[in-house]
């Protein structure tokens, strides 16, 4: 028997937008396609939220079924307290 590994189920393709250098928040837009059940978009997004303390901002979902989704977290600037 010819079993071959196809890789993973559904294929999410994040990237992250040009974050201005004051700004307070990282963002990530997610590209989700048509494979993905709605199901299976929301425990990806709840997975983000829970592990990766993101937050959904906006979706948008295309004609033929694929969806984007913008996520954004709050960016944790920590200063030295000691002057080494």
């Amino acid at each position: 028997m010819n079993h071959e590994s196809h890789g993973p189920a559904h294929v999410v393709t994040p990237r992250r937008m040009a974050t201005p250098p004051d700004s307070r928040y990282d963002w990530r837009v997610v590209d989700i396609g048509t494979e993905v059940t709605r199901a299976e978009t929301r425990t990806l997004l709840t997975e983000q939220a829970e592990y990766g303390r993101w937050e959904l901002v906006r979706s948008q979902t295309f004609i033929g079924g694929a969806r984007r989704v913008w996520l954004r977290r709050r960016v944790m600037n920590v200063r030295r307290s000691n002057a080494a």
